[in-house]
C-alpha cells in the first residue's frame, strides 16, 4: 500500500490511501486505448500472406440470392501487391468480380494466356478457376485491387491455396 501526502499550507496535511487495485483500474483505460489502438493498427496494415499479397477484409454480407441453391455470403476485400510481387496459385469458392484500384495487375487462370489489367479496368474470375499468374508487373509501383466474391454462407475462407499448378 503506498502512503500519498498532500501538503497545502493553512490547512492540516490530507493522507490518501490508493490501493494495488486502485492503481490498476485508474490505468486499465490507458491499457485498453493502446490495446484497441494496436490491434487497429494490425487491422488497418491488413493480413500479410506468405506470398507478395496483403488482403484486407472490407466487407462481409448475407445475401437472399442463392448460389448453386445454397445460401450465399458476399465478401468485399482489397487485395495490394508491392512493386514486383507475386501472388501464390490459389482458387476461389465462388464467382469473382475484380476492380483494378491502383497500378498494373497480370492475371492468368486456367489455361488461359496472362492478361494485363490497367487501373479503371474490371475483370471477371469464374469459380474456382486456379490463378496460377497473381502479380504486379511494376517494379516500382504497387497494385491495389478491390474485389467481391460471392461463395456459400457456410465457407469464411474466400482463397484455397493450390499446392502446386495442375
Amino acid at each position: 500500500m503506498n502512503v500519498l501526502v498532500h501538503v497545502t499550507f493553512g490547512t492540516p496535511p490530507l493522507i490518501a490511501f490508493e490501493t494495488a487495485r486502485e492503481k490498476t483500474m485508474n490505468r486499465l483505460p490507458v491499457i485498453v486505448s493502446v490495446a484497441f489502438a494496436v490491434g487497429i493498427s494490425f487491422a488497418i496494415a491488413g493480413h500479410p500472406h506468405e506470398d507478395g499479397e496483403r488482403v484486407r477484409v472490407l466487407s462481409v454480407q448475407d445475401i437472399q440470392e442463392k448460389l448453386d441453391g445454397n445460401q450465399a455470403k458476399a465478401t468485399m476485400v482489397e487485395v495490394t501487391i508491392g512493386p514486383g510481387e507475386n501472388g501464390l496459385a490459389h482458387r476461389h469458392p465462388g464467382p469473382g468480380f475484380v476492380y483494378v484500384l491502383e497500378g498494373e495487375y497480370e492475371l492468368g487462370i486456367d489455361d488461359e494466356p496472362p492478361k494485363l489489367f490497367q487501373a479503371g479496368e474490371t475483370f471477371y474470375e469464374p469459380t474456382g478457376c486456379l490463378h496460377r499468374v497473381s502479380k504486379n508487373p511494376s517494379a516500382t509501383e504497387p497494385t491495389r485491387l478491390i474485389a467481391l466474391v460471392l461463395h456459400p454462407h457456410n465457407i469464411d475462407e474466400i482463397v484455397t491455396p493450390v499446392e502446386k499448378h495442375e
